[in-house]
């Protein structure tokens, strides 16, 4: 089959989907990957097509509103304002692209940024099915992820559930909008995204480990835990000599980076850093990330893009924002993973590493300081109880595959799909492209299977 997968987000979001858009076509599927230009040429190296979508988090992120909208925090009623402020009137764009890169396709798979693929593969008669790197359904185990306060078990439920509806909110009167004139489809009246899922039973497949979130007993069957999906390392690359040097000329370094948060004061963080790391006695591989993070000295280097699941098994901790990719590579590396969490999921996340014991109690990125960010460094590197269990951890999930899970799954997924999409609504589509241009419904076909 001709499979769409949409990710949206920075690096950490997007190429959890290109490792299983790799694994979907050496299992025989023609695959396409949906995503900002900057992917395009890790896309197309790995033997994919690409499909570009106009919209560049490093912008939003690097503004005010994304600035306020990182130091909002754990407080989910200001997150989801700010959400909503910064993320609302992309959701436009994002469709826009997505209609665009599922033009002749069977299938698509979407990440839940890519939710307007829902609506263009109801459009469109194709089988959706949702990809997340987050839990999303309600469940009585544990709190909707922007929560760390466990809330008993129907507190959780509830929780999720107004967190459902919050991720709706910022895109739902640009979608509405683009069910209307775009798709030729009626708005929507529910809220809930995830409920419509799941009153659909709509598949999803999560892309992150059982042996750090293990599958909830009450959630839906349509819901599948897969595994990590990674994107190895190609054979070919190379580091940089200076890199490698560094990290021959001495025992392995703590490496601390924060992948695409973007810090009100970048200078004054990067100081922490380096502050914390000699008081702990530390080696450090700074990276730079999108805040551009700097450092001086023999005894740290500065480093820009450097596959993670290559660098972190060399380093003796690691240090990091809690992105639902860069938490699994680290666990995966055997190596303590000490987070400073900003926002959203990464409280998550955080808080899993500190509860399997392979890291420290996480350290919010809001009370980062150069003494906390040290003390957490040294237990990291010497208390040996918690480098064991890193170790064994790492050895876990290097023996899954969740690549090869998905890929199994499939068949059967999309065979179910493809039998209930045939309810889906073709309609006589109409745009307004500069005031003028039409979509007709030709547009829309549903395409031939090409296997």
């Amino acid at each position: 089959m001709h499979i769409t997968i949409v990710g949206i987000g920075s690096r950490g979001d997007v190429q959890p989907y290109i490792g299983l858009g790799e694994g979907l076509a050496a299992a025989g599927h023609d695959i396409r990957i949906a995503a900002q230009e900057e992917f395009r040429p890790v896309v197309e190296s790995r033997g994919l097509s690409f499909s570009p979508i106009d919209y560049d988090p490093a912008v939003l992120l690097g503004s005010e509103e994304g600035v306020s909208w990182l130091e909002s925090g754990r407080n989910p009623i200001a997150f989801m304002a700010r959400l909503v402020e910064a993320l609302g009137p992309l959701s436009l764009k994002v469709a826009e692209g997505v209609l665009a890169a599922t033009d002749g396709t069977d299938a698509v798979i979407a990440s839940v940024l890519g939710v307007s693929a829902y609506h263009v593969a109801e459009a469109r008669g194709i089988p959706y099915i949702g990809a997340f790197l987050q839990p999303i359904h309600p469940t009585r185990a544990f709190p909707a992820f922007p929560l760390l306060r466990d809330l008993g078990p129907w507190g959780n439920v509830a929780s999720a559930r107004l967190g459902a509806v919050a991720l709706e909110l910022p895109f739902r009167r640009g979608l509405n909008a683009f069910r209307r004139d775009v798709l030729g489809l009626p708005p929507r009246r529910d809220v809930d995204f995830v409920g419509s899922l799941m009153r659909e039973r709509v598949p999803v497949l999560y892309g992150f480990s059982p042996n750090l979130v293990p599958r909830p007993a009450d959630w839906p069957p349509e819901a599948r835990l897969c595994g990590y999906w990674t994107l190895r390392v190609r054979r070919d690359w190379e580091p940089d000599p200076k890199l490698a040097a560094f990290l021959e000329d001495g025992p392995p370094p703590v490496f601390v980076g924060f992948g695409s948060m973007r810090p009100r004061d970048p200078r004054r963080t990067s100081a922490i850093v380096v502050d914390a790391l000699r008081r702990a006695g530390r080696r450090g591989i700074v990276a730079a990330g999108w805040a551009g993070l700097e450092a001086d000295g023999e005894d740290l280097h500065v480093v820009g893009e450097v596959p993670h699941d290559w660098l972190f098994p060399r380093c003796a901790a690691v240090v990091h924002h809690g992105g639902a990719g860069t938490t699994a590579t680290a666990v995966r590396a055997g190596v303590p993973s000490f987070a400073v969490p900003f926002f959203a999921d990464q409280f998550f996340w955080a808080a899993r590493t500190a509860r399997e014991g392979v890291g420290p109690d996480p350290l919010p990125a809001r009370r980062l300081e150069a003494g906390r960010l040290a003390a957490g460094i040294r237990v990291a590197v010497s208390d040996p109880g918690m480098r064991d269990r890193a170790a064994a951890a790492g050895a876990r999930l290097a023996a899954e595959d969740g690549v090869a899970a998905a890929a199994a799954v499939l068949p059967r997924v999309l065979d179910g799909r493809a039998a209930g999409s045939g309810r889906s609504r073709l309609r006589a589509v109409g745009a307004r492209a500069a005031g003028t241009a039409t979509v007709g419904a030709a547009r829309l076909r549903r395409p031939t299977a090409r296997r």
